[in-house]
């Protein structure tokens, strides 16, 4: 088993370190400075992302050898397939969490869409979706899935630090909300990596993961910019 697939667990750490750090210099508690996740996620990805970068050279590859992209070899309908199918698991595994751990259903983290300063709401827009799917899809499966060699051990690893990641984001020391953020995720996680693992084929994965990160950015934008509905949709969410 490669080495290298100690990383896995790399971006859990980078999260907590990150809200950690933030915490302690803006003199705020984890609850205050929720509405930064997704700053934090972006500022995290990139670092992972210079990662990636850094052992595509020392192995003397490049970032799509890593991840096995081949030009030309996949088809729009399997896209436009995979997209739909990537909607549908994810947002049905936020429900299921939601009713398992907080009894309610649909249940959807209304703090997530938190209003941030609307410039950086706006340059998130462009940032968050490249490069979490890059960061994200790079590491789990490039790194992951194609350096383990035992079948099921490369699809439940990557899977299981692939949806682990998202217990910290944002970080709250609430055991409760960790498992539901894990739960949340756990489905998608699988089927992109057993889709992966079958198919070694990144395109559709990254696509459908695109679409889930550049919808979050737009309705962080959206709240941003009329904090008034994000305060009372938060009021209807009570």
């Amino acid at each position: 088993m490669n080495k290298r697939i100690f990383l896995l667990p790399i971006r859990c750490m980078l999260f907590i370190l990150s809200f950690f750090l933030i915490s302690i210099i803006l003199q705020k508690s984890f609850s205050e400075i929720n509405n930064l996740w997704s700053i934090i996620v972006s500022l995290c990805n990139i670092i992972t992302i210079i990662i990636l970068l850094y052992i595509c050279k020392r192995e003397k590859i490049n970032y799509f050898d890593m991840i096995k992209y081949k030009k030309g070899n996949t088809k729009i309908a399997t896209v436009i397939f995979v997209s739909i199918l990537t909607l549908c698991v994810g947002f049905s595994g936020m429900y299921f969490a939601g009713f398992i751990c907080y009894n309610k259903f649909p249940y959807m983290p209304i703090m997530m869409l938190e209003p941030i300063p609307v410039i950086l709401s706006m340059i998130n827009i462009f940032i968050l979706p490249i490069t979490t799917t890059l960061a994200e899809d790079g590491l789990y499966l490039g790194i992951g899935i194609n350096q383990i060699k035992n079948k099921y051990a490369a699809i439940i690893f990557p899977a299981f630090f692939y949806a682990l990641q998202h217990s910290f984001i944002p970080f709250l020391p609430d055991i409760r909300f960790i498992i539901y953020r894990f739960i949340s995720f756990l489905p998608l996680t699988i089927l992109f990596c057993i889709y992966y693992y079958r198919k070694r084929n990144p395109l559709p994965i990254m696509v459908g993961h695109f679409i889930i990160n550049i919808a979050t950015a737009f309705q962080i934008f959206i709240m941003s910019m009329s904090p008034a509905l994000y305060g009372s949709i938060k009021i209807c969410n009570k």
